[in-house]
């Protein structure tokens, strides 16, 4: 096994990913690495927290210079680092310019022969809402290539690491086809690609629902790589989505736009006054000084902030993960933009697939807004009422944990049974006062199907007037 998973949460696991060059843990952020452009060095990457780092193989192969250095030094003696380095393509060229000058079995051999720690196919990368029939024939081809970089990979060894790459473009039909495909090849790693175009225009939406096609598809036994997604901002959300591998040009991208990476979103310089940061970049100079400095400086700097941010919430993504709190960590960050809000929604669609995935012993349930009851803690509590066995022919069910009965009514939640009014998740459960209806129709629902199973018993309610508006449409 390449791939050890040692904690989960939501759908997001912290696991040990192997490579020649070394163990990454997961989740993890891949820097992007461009071999012709002189920035942050790559050996500098590590101080910021890189355990991996990704490059691209086209551009590598289509220099000279480059291309003679990494096949004579090895692709970690061009770049000067001993951490393990991923390598692209030239798929996303394919998808700017419509065109590479390479084939796949070239740039398969190519990446192996420079020892690239994981090798990747090159994939078609279809722009989102292409029509269904160019999307299906790109994929085809896309299996095409893939099938052949696994026999190519396997001659040589395989002692590096294959990533096969899920496409379809935004038709998630073809995405679950391209991941049962995915499943049957001797890959390594699964790669979401062509999502860039949904992120940069913020259809984080069309980018869950591509990522939970893939997901309910996938086997759980291997890492999925989200190609392109670098913003901090998003790596919880993904996370807990299933994606255990992130890429980042944007620490460079936006800093040399002057653009200011955090968990909550992108600033300007120009409109910053105080850095909302400890970093070593943010602790050492002000807004003002930065905006001073010349252009490179300037640009470097900002990166450095950028990188920092980033792997920052990382770890903060495993402590989550760890701490069995991602749930509330997402909930914290999709506040940052509506859009966010939207793509964590689509979660109700797959409530099954995140159920089967998230622990159901945890130490307590903080409600923090109406997307918490997609939690599968609420789900997983109703269901267990209903197995709960009722030897009285009377039950009573009270709103006020001060009146003795049998079960007592707790927003999200339901019915509690009163035994377990001290136990996870009911019973460890914290809300606020001036709860979302949501938190109190879910809880009816609960209510009438508790109802329902107990027909055959005489139920007698008493509650307060906030639940009696809601569970006026049961009453008799």
């Amino acid at each position: 096994m390449r791939f050890e998973i040692t904690a989960k949460d939501a759908m997001g696991r912290v696991g040990k990913l192997q490579t020649p060059h070394g163990v990454v843990e997961t989740p993890a952020l891949m820097p992007v690495i461009n071999p012709n452009i002189r920035f942050i060095p790559p050996a500098d990457m590590k101080k910021y927290g890189a355990e991996i780092l990704i490059t691209n193989s086209y551009i590598i192969y289509r220099s000279r210079k480059l291309r003679e250095t990494a096949l004579e030094k090895g692709l970690h003696g061009l770049l000067g680092v001993d951490i393990p380095v991923m390598t692209d393509s030239g798929s996303f060229q394919l998808m700017v310019y419509g065109d590479v000058e390479i084939t796949n079995s070239e740039i398969v051999r190519f990446q192996n022969e420079i020892k690239s720690d994981i090798v990747t196919p090159l994939d078609i990368p279809t722009p989102p809402d292409a029509e269904y029939g160019t999307a299906m024939s790109d994929l085809e081809e896309t299996l095409r290539r893939e099938k052949e970089a696994e026999e190519i990979h396997e001659s040589y060894g395989h002692d590096n690491l294959l990533s096969i790459p899920v496409q379809g473009s935004t038709h998630t039909e073809l995405r679950r086809h391209s991941a049962r495909e995915a499943n049957g090849l001797n890959g390594d790693v699964f790669a979401i690609g062509a999502v860039v175009p949904l992120l940069d225009s913020y259809r984080f939406a069309d980018v869950a629902k591509i990522v939970l096609a893939s997901k309910s598809i996938l086997t759980p036994t291997k890492p999925v790589h989200l190609f392109g997604a670098g913003h901090p901002m998003i790596f919880a959300l993904f996370t807990a989505m299933g994606i255990d591998l992130f890429d980042s040009a944007a620490y460079a991208l936006f800093a040399k736009d002057d653009r200011y990476l955090t968990p909550y979103g992108t600033l300007k310089l120009e409109e910053i006054q105080y850095f909302p940061c400890s970093c070593p970049v943010c602790l050492n100079h002000t807004p003002e000084e930065l905006r001073k400095m010349n252009k490179n400086e300037r640009a470097y700097l900002i990166a450095e902030h950028n990188l920092y941010v980033s792997f920052e919430e990382i770890r903060r993504v495993k402590q989550a993960i760890k701490s069995n709190e991602l749930f509330e960590l997402v909930e914290r960050r999709i506040r940052a933009h509506p859009y966010l809000i939207q793509a964590w929604r689509e979660i109700r669609n797959h409530l099954e697939l995140l159920e089967k995935h998230d622990p159901s012993a945890k130490k307590v349930f903080f409600y923090l807004g109406r997307e918490s009851v997609f939690r599968p803690a609420v789900k997983r509590h109703q269901e267990r009422v209903m197995q709960v066995e009722i030897e009285k022919d009377e039950i009573v069910i009270s709103s006020d944990s001060g009146i003795p009965a049998d079960f007592y009514l707790r927003p999200v939640f339901g019915v509690v049974p009163a035994e377990l009014m001290e136990s996870y998740p009911a019973g460890h459960a914290e809300t606020y006062d001036d709860l979302e209806d949501e938190a109190y129709t879910v809880a009816v629902e609960g209510l009438k199907k508790f109802m329902d199973a107990n027909r055959d018993k005489k139920i007698r309610l008493v509650v307060d007037d906030k639940w009696r508006r809601y569970l006026n449409e049961i009453q008799n």
